[in-house]
C-alpha cells in the first residue's frame, strides 16, 4: 500500500516539472490592402511627353499645286501651296549673271520643266549672288556669314538659321538658296525687322512638314510681313518658319496655266533681271 502511494506521488513530481511547452503562435492578421491614392503615391511619376516637332506633325493628304489669294492685314498675297511629297523646288541660277539665260521667270520654269517659278535670292551690283547658291549639286558664290541678307537658309530639306545650316552642309545639298532674313521661326514672328520701309515682297512658307507655299505680297514692312505670315498668313495652316527672298523690282511669280487657279504672271514692266530663280517641278 505505502509502496503504490510512494509511486503515484513521485510520477506526479516528475510530471509537475517538466518544462511546458511554448505556446502556439498566432497566425498575424492580414496586412490592410493599400488605398487606391496610397498605391499611386508610390508610383513613379509618369514622363512628360516629348515636346511636339515638325517631325511628329499629324500626316495630311498630299493636295495637288494651287494658286492661293488672300488680302488680310491690307498686305494681298498670291502664291503656290504644294506638297514636298509629289512637287519639289529647285535652284535655277544664271552663272553668266542676271537675264544671261533666263529673262523672267516663266522663261527658267519652262526651260526645266517646271509649272510655277519665282524669283530668288540677293545678288550684289556686279551679278553675283549675295551668298552661297547651290543648283543642282553646283554651288555658286560664297557663304554670307555676316549679313541679314543671308540670315537665313531653304534647302529641299527646310528652311534653317545658317547658324544651325553650317557652311560645310550646305555646300554638300544638291538645291540650296542663302538668303533672309528669316520672318517667322517656331511658329513665331522674328522680332527686330525693318518696320518703316515699304516694298513689293517675295518669300517661301514651311509648315515644319511637307506643306510649303511660295509667293509674293504687295508692298509691306518687313516687321508686318512677319506678324501677318504668323497669325493670319496665306495658307490655312500654321507657318513654322518662312524666309524672305529678294523682293522690290526683282519681285515675281509666274504659274503655269494647268496650276489650279492658274495662269498667274505678275511681273511689272520696271522689273530687273535676277541672278537666279526657284523653280517648282513635279517629282
Amino acid at each position: 500500500m505505502h509502496g503504490w502511494r510512494g509511486s503515484l506521488v513521485a510520477v506526479m513530481l516528475v510530471v509537475g516539472c517538466a518544462p511546458s511547452p511554448p505556446p502556439r503562435a498566432l497566425p498575424a492578421p492580414p496586412s490592410p490592402s493599400p488605398s487606391p491614392s496610397a498605391e499611386r503615391e508610390r508610383r513613379p511619376p509618369a514622363p512628360n511627353p516629348p515636346p511636339a516637332t515638325p517631325a511628329a506633325l499629324p500626316q495630311v493628304p498630299a493636295l495637288a499645286p494651287r494658286v492661293t489669294r488672300r488680302s488680310p492685314a491690307a498686305i494681298a498675297f498670291e502664291g503656290v501651296a504644294f506638297d514636298s511629297r509629289t512637287h519639289r523646288l529647285v535652284v535655277a541660277d544664271q552663272a553668266g549673271g542676271p537675264g544671261s539665260r533666263w529673262p523672267d521667270a516663266a522663261a527658267a520654269a519652262r526651260s526645266l520643266g517646271g509649272i510655277a517659278a519665282v524669283n530668288g535670292g540677293f545678288f550684289t551690283p556686279e551679278g553675283s549672288p549675295l551668298g552661297l547658291v547651290v543648283a543642282d549639286g553646283n554651288p555658286a558664290g560664297s557663304w554670307n556669314g555676316t549679313s541679314s541678307l543671308g540670315s537665313g537658309v531653304w534647302h529641299e530639306a527646310g528652311i534653317a538659321r545658317r547658324e544651325a545650316m553650317g557652311a560645310a552642309a550646305a555646300r554638300e545639298t544638291r538645291n540650296l538658296l542663302q538668303s533672309g532674313p528669316m520672318l517667322v521661326e517656331h511658329g513665331r514672328p522674328v522680332g527686330g525687322l525693318e518696320a518703316t520701309r515699304t516694298s513689293a515682297r517675295t518669300f517661301i512658307l514651311w509648315d515644319g512638314g511637307s506643306r510649303w507655299w511660295v509667293g509674293v505680297a504687295s508692298p509691306c514692312t518687313l516687321a508686318e510681313l512677319a506678324a501677318t505670315l504668323a497669325g493670319n498668313g496665306p495658307v490655312p495652316w500654321n507657318v513654322h518658319a518662312a524666309l524672305n527672298l529678294d523682293g522690290g523690282r526683282s519681285s515675281e511669280l509666274w504659274v503655269a496655266p494647268g496650276v489650279a487657279g492658274g495662269p498667274v504672271n505678275r511681273r511689272p514692266l520696271w522689273n530687273r533681271p535676277v541672278r537666279n530663280f526657284l523653280v517648282l517641278k513635279q517629282r
